[in-house]
Formats: structure tokens, sequence, C-alpha cells
């Protein structure tokens, strides 16, 4: 499993986790869509801001693998804003590629933009 040296681990403050020590030893977690709804905490949303901003400071508009980063969090833009970057894609491999839909970032979370000095 590659380890995003750099990435950060959390948000600040937070239990937020962005990215994972280990790899599982069995199942690795699958990367799957998950609704996200309307009410959502404002914490949560400030999570995928946050992730979000990571991963374009950190990547940019590139392909990059899964790795360390944390499947739960992944999931929650996963088929939005972070989209497969292969095909065939495995959302069971900490090898597969996923790379930013900029336009739906930019639609969804354009503050996003805004958060690239605070990193």
């Amino acid at each position: 499993m590659l380890k995003h040296r750099g990435f950060p681990s959390r948000l600040t403050g937070t239990d937020f986790q962005f990215t994972i020590r280990r790899p599982a030893k069995k199942d690795i977690p699958v990367l799957k869509a998950r609704e996200r709804y309307r009410d959502r905490r404002p914490a949560d949303r400030r999570a995928d801001e946050a992730f979000l901003a990571s991963l374009w400071n950190f990547f940019g508009e590139e392909p990059f693998e899964r790795g360390n980063l944390d499947a739960g969090r992944l999931s929650w833009l996963f088929g939005r804003e972070v989209v497969p970057a292969e095909d065939p894609f495995d959302p069971a491999s900490y090898e597969a590629l996923l790379r930013l839909d900029m336009d739906k970032v930019r639609r969804n979370y354009p503050q996003v933009f805004d958060m690239e000095d605070e990193e």
C-alpha cells in the first residue's frame, strides 16, 4: 500500500480521518458512493471540503493511487467529485487509480480553491 507522505492524516482538531496507518489484513474496504443528504452536519461538510482541498493541493488534476487514503472519507466523494481514473476499476484495491472530476468539484465545493493557502 502506497503511503502518501505529507498528506494530512485528519482534519485538524477533529477525529475526521483522512488516511490510514496500515492496510487491512483481510478484506480491503471497498470504495462505494455514499448517499449525501441535504441535512448533513456542518462538521461533516467541512471534513469533505478539507479532504478535497488536500487532494487538490497534493495531486491536482493528475490521477492518483488510492494507497493509504481513508476509504470512508473517499466514499463520501466517490462517484461525484472523486472518480475512477482507469478501466477496469477495482474498488477493493489499494493500487486503484482515482482522479478529481474538476467540474463537479467546482460546482459542489467551489470554496476548495479558496482553501489552497490554508493547507
